[in-house]
């Protein structure tokens, strides 16, 4: 990176403008050249420059500098405490501050993902908003982690086809990269988990084993869990029901011999769902419950469990647990901080309120007006099928059949969309 380029990152840092930055020093228009790096200023405006940014026009020390930027950026990967990850990057900012660091646009392109992993997604943008204007001077690296970390950042607002673009960019550069295999691999995990949210299961499944042999050689159990997990949504959408429940259960063990919660109940997640595709609703609910009462998975595991139990004990009556279920619901979503990213179960949880409490005006509105325009914007025809059907069977009850219709048409369309993924 140009000294320019570390000029206009600063500038932009500080929220100062090309005008007041230049003022009595340069013009704005040599400024604007200095900042492209399509000029070579003398020694002594860059100076004067620096001078007014109050960083050193000189580079802090390398070696122990880098050193410590690749601890913090190795630790944004693996669950780590946050706390400590925040602690390294508070540090390694007081460096970048007051100094021009060869390791600066790294450790900028590198807080996207920092900002995500601490749940900062907002913070996140305004990242992305600042270094779009430096976009020009990224070498291959630094545009590999960029392409990658918008992808992460489009994946947390399930903007799928979106963080596909930008993880296809990343993995064509960084085909020109000597990239290490434990990168390799956590990209086609990443490009594994997008395609599965896509529903592209053949690419998913090729995706997947590749991440896995990785992690396998390397004895990442771990990640190997994960990789497991992925296989098993493949293959049971496939309908390959014994390999689908191989793979989840090979995860479940490598959570085990890990002591691993979090994997665990992911495991029984998924095998819960399996489970309930093929009609086998008590050993469905066996795993879903064994995941809600485990209090040390965080919501992400929870939420979605109760979602499914409540939609399985309403499905074979069981009123009183259904609606034990929608309560246990209504106090994680109080919980929430980012409630855009739990969008789905505050729907599902409210809709069978509103069915148990016998608000069927609320019913119909918030399905038809909030619900189905979401799942259908996220194209998720597993859930656009199940909706449509209760809302078609509340419009026989009220014998309007004109609109029950329409709608058991709609579950119809949904149902062959999902057949032919």
């Amino acid at each position: 990176m140009k000294i320019g380029s570390f000029i206009k990152l600063h500038r932009i840092e500080q929220k100062m403008t090309q005008e007041e930055l230049a003022l009595g020093i340069v013009s704005v228009s040599y400024l604007s050249k200095i900042e492209n790096d399509h000029t070579l200023a003398s020694t002594e405006i860059i100076s004067l420059l620096c001078k007014r940014l109050n960083i050193e026009p000189l580079e802090m020390s390398g070696e122990s500098l880098q050193e410590l930027c690749q601890e913090w950026y190795s630790k944004l990967f693996e669950v780590n405490d946050k706390n400590e990850i925040i602690e390294l990057y508070e540090k390694i900012k007081s460096y970048m501050k007051s100094s021009i660091a060869e390791e600066l646009l790294m450790f900028e392109i590198h807080t996207i993902r920092y900002l995500l992993v601490i749940g900062r997604p907002k913070e996140a943008c305004k990242q992305i908003e600042k270094l779009s204007e430096i976009e020009d001077t990224f070498d291959h690296t630094h545009a590999y982690f960029w392409y990658k970390f918008r992808g992460n950042y489009h994946s947390i607002y399930n903007e799928f086809n979106k963080a596909m673009k930008m993880y296809q960019l990343a993995e064509e550069t960084g085909n020109v990269l000597d990239l290490s295999n434990n990168e390799k691999a956590d990209l086609q995990y990443t490009i594994g988990v997008t395609h599965s949210k896509l529903r592209n299961t053949l690419e998913t499944i090729d995706y997947a084993e590749s991440a896995l042999k990785t992690y396998r050689e390397q004895y990442n159990f771990i990640r190997c869990a994960q990789c497991h997990i992925l296989l098993g949504i493949s293959y049971r959408r496939i309908r390959l029901y014994e390999k689908a429940i191989e793979n989840h259960n090979l995860a479940k063990q490598l959570g085990e011999l890990n002591n691993n919660r979090q994997v665990i109940q992911l495991a029984n997640q998924n095998l819960g769902y399996l489970y309930s595709t093929t009609g086998n609703n008590r050993e469905a609910m066996k795993h879903y419950e064994a995941v809600v009462n485990d209090t040390d998975v965080d919501l992400n595991a929870r939420l979605p469990a109760i979602a499914s139990l409540i939609k399985e004990y309403y499905s074979i009556e069981e009123i009183g647990q259904t609606r034990n279920m929608v309560n246990q619901g209504l106090d994680l979503l109080d919980q929430l901080q980012n409630k855009k990213r739990y969008q789905l179960y505050y729907y599902i949880i409210y809709t069978y309120q509103h069915v148990l409490n016998g608000e069927m005006e609320s019913f119909e509105k918030i399905v038809t007006e909030e619900f189905l325009p979401y799942l259908e914007l996220h194209k998720d025809y597993v859930n656009i099928v199940v909706y449509t059907t209760m809302l078609a069977d509340y419009y026989e009850k009220l014998h309007k059949y004109k609109d029950a219709v329409f709608y058991h048409k709609q579950a119809s369309q949904a149902y062959e969309q999902l057949t032919n993924i």
